[in-house]
């Protein structure tokens, strides 16, 4: 094993600038024509040198002069730069290693793309298709899933049979989920309060006024395709097709995330309804205040809040749209 003669040339230091340096200590404290002079060398090729030392904390510059800093402060600092050089090459690899994920699913999607052909399996019945979801969740967990329900029977149906136990997933962190419903379901008797229970175990879930289709996608493999699109799956008896390709993942994710930002989200805030049902009855805002124990000012927040989560542009808008949520009942 060799080792190299200049150990300041590992943190970074040239031949040329370690002799500037060893000058500088030699001579304390110096003008740049004594080192120049000390060194022998051009004075305008020290002059690079020096800036370069001083860039790197090695020397200070004062008044004209190079002053040298103790030779265990000077590595000190070396060693520092270096260290923090590291780390941020660290950062990039770590980062150009995260990116391997995203460029396999790529390059998966393109294999299958070109090769037209995707696992496919037929899922027949409710209970089949529930326990398929919760078992590749298992898999890898924890599992992202993202779910279109377009009508209020599968909603029941998942609600009445399946909701239990996707609950007891969630807080066992086996599974992340997010939901896209139908608003018209909110207003089926004890629907808000089963939704309420998935999203304080942590499932996120949004109402669109259209939902075009049933389906679902789990991490980036795995996705649920109805055995007619559009057609709802009790409709179908519960019959769809379990797909195994990233191509196919990577569509329904797309048209997913662009249904959950038009969504709007289902939980609404306790304050919010309290003064939309008052209002519903006619009341004023400063007798809702006085019921309420609030000040005017913060009801009026509140009526914000409720137009901002309904969408709304006015308080009109407001009360016809928590109306048809369910919100005033």
């Amino acid at each position: 094993m060799t080792t190299s003669a200049d150990p300041l040339e590992r943190l970074g230091l040239t031949r040329a600038q370690t002799a500037v340096y060893e000058t500088v200590l030699r001579l304390h404290r110096a003008t740049l024509p004594e080192i120049a002079q000390a060194a022998d060398e051009p004075a305008d090729e020290v002059a690079a040198r020096l800036a370069g030392l001083v860039r790197l904390g090695a020397i200070d510059e004062q008044a004209g002069e190079y002053l040298a800093r103790h030779p265990a402060a000077a590595i000190g600092r070396l060693i520092a730069a270096r260290l923090d050089r590291l780390a941020e090459e660290s950062r990039q690899i770590d980062e150009v290693l995260a990116s391997v994920g995203g460029l396999t699913l790529t390059y998966d999607a393109g294999r299958d793309y070109q090769d037209r052909r995707f696992p496919v399996e037929l899922v027949n019945g409710a209970d089949e298709l529930y326990e398929s979801v919760i078992g590749l969740a298992l898999q890898s967990p924890p599992s992202d899933l993202v779910t279109a329900i377009p009508d209020e029977r599968s909603l029941t149906d998942f609600i009445r049979k399946y909701a239990d136990t996707w609950i007891e997933a969630l807080k066992s962190d086996l599974l992340s989920a997010r939901a896209v419903i139908p608003a018209s379901a909110l207003a089926i008797p004890g629907m808000r309060d089963s939704l309420d229970r998935l999203a304080a175990a942590g499932a996120g879930v949004r109402a669109l006024d259209r939902v075009p289709s049933w389906f679902f996608a789990i991490g980036h493999d795995a996705a649920g395709l109805p055995a007619d699109w559009g057609v709802s799956l009790p409709g179908s008896a519960y019959n769809c097709y379990l797909v195994r390709a990233p191509i196919v993942v990577g569509a329904l994710r797309a048209l997913f995330d662009e249904m959950w930002q038009r969504a709007v989200p289902v939980r609404h805030s306790p304050g919010a309804v309290q003064v939309l049902r008052l209002a519903s009855q006619g009341i004023s805002d400063d007798t809702i205040a006085r019921r309420l124990g609030l000040s005017v000012r913060t009801v009026r927040a509140r009526f914000a809040d409720a137009m901002a989560e309904l969408g709304a542009q006015t308080r009109f808008q407001a009360g016809v749209e928590a109306a048809r949520r369910g919100w005033l009942s």
